[in-house]
């Protein structure tokens, strides 16, 4: 079979939120963010997992994610949705209990005028400029917003990776500048805010990417593992080259495996510039072009041919794949493809 295997570790996932779950304090509510497939492992297989231990709130990006969770959460927790209430959603939001963390004026006029009395949240801006509200719009729609009831104020921060930049206190004091006194439940923390301490938790924290196994959450359990088929393996003379562009020259006599998976399959070509695949504890380098869904490794120093190659396992995170191409984990793993054959472990009871 030429199909890669993506394992893809519940408990681990599972585990990780219980770890950040105890880092946000026992007076802390810990959400999930589940939005992009759930960061590439599958939305629902994950999501239920989470809900199984105990997470009862979740963050997707879009309406539609939010009706996919509820379908296979079904009612009870409640669904976040971080783009909003955009146009066209209202439907969708109405009749599967979705809550809209609304992000603008625009947004504001459409939940109070379409759907009053729907629970909704509020997105403020406090320095990363992307979504949210600026301290201006808020300062002339928090009246009537509060009087509404709003669920949860949130904001989120632009550099919680670089736990010294000065822009963190700074997005905290903005915070608590537009949110103190208003005895709404307030949330400023994913992962990465998670980890600079109590005083950025609030009352409810939003973990992503520690739950899968990424940084900046350095103590998290894997949880993927991606094995790669080999094909065919040859032999290739001195001088010869391989892969498009004959991009790689053997300068001595190499034996070159081909392995299934490609930049179809999330395996971006940047890997080509120094990243490598495992048999056993035994490092592979890539040689030539990853291409569309193929990549060549140099096997030549094992003593046996092997029949596949590790690309993500005991001895390189995504995080490790990811500095090897110079991008980051959270691209490696929403870029993992539909044609892996995906193994799912599940928790333990």
């Amino acid at each position: 079979m030429a199909t890669a295997s993506l394992t893809i570790d519940l408990d681990a996932v599972c585990a990780n939120w219980r770890s950040l779950d105890r880092l946000s304090g026992a007076d802390v509510q810990t959400a999930a963010v589940v939005k992009a497939d759930a960061y590439g492992l599958g939305l629902v297989r994950v999501a239920r997992a989470l809900a199984q231990t105990g997470a009862r709130r979740f963050f997707v990006a879009y309406a539609e994610e939010g009706a996919q969770l509820r379908q296979a959460l079904g009612p009870g927790p409640q669904i976040a949705v971080l783009s909003g209430h955009m146009q066209g959603d209202t439907e969708m939001i109405h009749d599967l209990d979705l809550t809209p963390m609304l992000a603008s004026l625009e947004q504001t006029t459409r939940h109070l005028e379409l759907l009053p009395g729907h629970p909704f949240g509020v997105q403020l801006d406090t320095g990363m400029n992307r979504l949210g509200m600026e301290p201006s719009e808020w300062e002339a729609v928090a009246p009537i917003l509060l009087g509404a009831d709003p669920v949860l104020l949130m904001s989120h921060l632009a550099c919680a990776d670089e736990a010294d930049h000065p822009q963190n206190a700074a997005q905290l004091a903005a915070f608590h500048a537009m949110t103190d006194g208003t005895g709404v439940p307030r949330s400023l923390s994913a992962t990465g805010g998670i980890l600079l301490g109590p005083q950025y938790h609030f009352d409810l924290t939003r973990p992503g990417i520690g739950l899968y196994g990424g940084k900046p959450y350095e103590f998290c359990a894997r949880v993927v593992g991606l094995s790669l088929p080999v094909i065919q393996t040859r032999a290739v003379a001195p001088e010869e080259t391989v892969g498009y562009g004959a991009s790689w020259e053997a300068e001595a006599p190499s034996v070159i495996a081909t392995v299934a998976g490609g930049y179809a399959d999330g395996l971006i070509r940047a890997l080509m510039h120094g990243a490598v695949l495992w048999d056993g504890d035994v490092p592979c380098p890539i040689v030539g072009r990853v291409s569309m869904d193929l990549i060549t490794v140099d096997v030549s120093h094992l003593p046996e041919l092997p029949r596949s190659l590790d690309i993500l396992g005991p001895h390189q995170t995504v995080d490790d794949l990811a500095d090897a191409a110079g991008t980051i984990g959270y691209e490696i793993l929403t870029a993992l493809g539909p044609r892996y054959q995906r193994r799912y472990l599940d928790p333990v009871a």
